[in-house]
C-alpha cells in the first residue's frame, strides 16, 4: 500500500509542475522584481509611478490581447506592430493636418475617418486570414509579408513626414483621462476583460483552446479549424489597429517606424506571462502578468538608472528564461501523459 502511495506522489508532483510551472514562474518573477525595485528606489513604489507603469503598458496590452488569441491556436502574428503603425498613420491621414505638415492627405469628418480606418484594419486582418487559411501560407511567413505591406502603407501615406492631428475621439482616448485614470488604461482593461470572458465562457473560446491543444482532434470533433484560425488573425489585426489609433494620440504624433519595438514587447508579454507557444495553454490572465513583469522591469531599471544598453540585455535574458520555461513545461506535460 505504501509503495503505491510513494510512487503516486512523485507522479502527482510531476503533473503539478507540468501544469503550473509556466503560471508560477512569471508570478514569482513579478514579486521578486517589485520587492527588489521597491528596496533599491523608494520612488518606484509610489502610487503615481504604479499608474505610470500601467499607462506605459496599456498600448502594448491591447496588442498583446490579440496576440494571445493567435498564440493560443499555436500560430504567430509578426505583423501586429506594423499594422498598428499603418492604422495610426491612416487615421491621421484622414484628418486635417496643420499647414506646416506637408502631407497630401484626405481630410474627413472624424466619425467617417475612424470608420474608414477600422475598415482598413479589418481588410489587413482578412488578408492575413485568407493567406493562412485559404492559401495555406504558414502564419510566420504570411504575417512577415504583411509586416512589409503595412510598413509600405505607412511610408506611402506620410512619406517621411510627421502628422499631429487626429479625430477628437481618438485624441481623447489616447491622451485624455477619466477620474484621473488614463483612457488608454481603461480601454486596455476593457479589452482584457472581454477577451477573458470570450476565451473562458464562450464556445468560440473553447474552440480556440481546442485548435491550439490538438488540431486533429478539433477537426474530428467538427470544429471548423480554418474559421477559428482566420478569426484569431482578424482579432489580432483589429486589436493592433485600435492600439495604433490610440497610440498615435498617446505619443502625440504619427510617423514611420513608431511602433517597431511593440512587436517584441507584445510577444514577450504573452510568452513571459506563461501562455504556451505550442498552443492550448494560457490566457489573458497570463498576458496580464507578462505585461506587469515587463512594465515593472522597464520602469524599475529607469528608477535605478542602469545603463540603457544593459537594460536591453536584461530584457532579452528574461525573455530567454521565459522561453526555456515554456519549452521545459511542454516537455513535462508530455512526460506526465506517458
Amino acid at each position: 500500500m505504501s509503495t503505491v502511495t510513494d510512487t503516486a506522489r512523485p507522479f502527482e508532483l510531476k503533473r503539478f509542475l507540468a501544469e503550473q510551472m509556466r503560471n508560477i514562474a512569471p508570478v514569482f518573477t513579478l514579486i521578486v522584481l517589485v520587492i527588489f525595485f521597491s528596496i533599491q528606489a523608494p520612488s518606484f513604489r509610489t502610487v503615481d509611478n504604479m499608474m505610470n507603469i500601467l499607462s506605459q503598458a496599456s498600448i502594448t496590452g491591447i496588442i498583446a490581447v490579440g496576440l494571445t488569441f493567435v498564440i493560443l491556436t499555436a500560430e504567430i502574428d509578426l505583423s501586429v506592430a506594423a499594422i498598428a503603425n499603418a492604422i495610426g498613420i491612416t487615421v491621421a491621414y484622414f484628418t486635417l493636418q496643420p499647414d506646416y505638415v506637408n502631407i497630401a492627405n484626405i481630410p474627413l469628418n472624424g466619425v467617417f475617418a475612424i470608420i474608414l480606418t477600422l475598415a482598413s484594419c479589418l481588410a489587413l486582418g482578412l488578408v492575413n486570414a485568407f493567406g493562412v487559411t485559404a492559401v495555406g501560407i504558414p502564419s510566420f511567413i504570411m504575417t512577415l509579408a504583411m509586416m512589409q505591406i503595412a510598413n509600405g502603407i505607412s511610408a506611402m501615406l506620410v512619406r517621411g513626414q510627421i502628422a499631429y492631428n487626429y479625430p477628437d475621439l481618438i485624441t481623447t482616448l489616447g491622451s485624455g483621462t477619466i477620474f484621473g485614470i488614463k483612457w488608454s488604461i481603461v480601454i486596455c482593461l476593457l479589452f482584457m476583460l472581454v477577451a477573458h470572458l470570450v476565451l473562458t465562457y464562450t464556445r468560440f473560446g473553447r474552440y480556440v483552446y481546442m485548435v491550439g491543444g490538438n488540431r486533429e482532434a478539433a477537426e474530428y470533433s467538427g470544429v471548423n479549424v480554418k474559421m477559428i484560425i482566420a478569426s484569431v488573425m482578424v482579432i489580432s489585426a483589429m486589436c493592433a489597429g485600435i492600439a495604433g489609433m490610440i497610440g498615435v494620440a498617446y505619443f502625440g504624433s504619427a510617423q514611420q517606424n513608431q511602433f517597431d519595438t511593440f512587436l517584441l514587447d507584445a510577444i514577450a508579454a504573452v510568452v513571459v506571462g506563461g501562455t504556451s507557444l505550442f498552443g492550448g495553454r494560457g490566457g489573458i490572465g497570463n498576458t496580464i502578468i507578462g505585461l506587469l513583469v515587463l512594465g515593472v522591469l522597464n520602469n524599475g531599471l529607469d528608477h535605478i538608472e542602469i545603463d540603457s544598453f544593459l537594460k536591453i540585455l536584461i530584457r532579452g535574458l528574461i525573455l530567454l528564461a521565459a522561453l526555456v520555461i515554456n519549452v521545459y513545461a511542454q516537455k513535462l506535460r508530455e512526460g506526465a501523459r506517458e
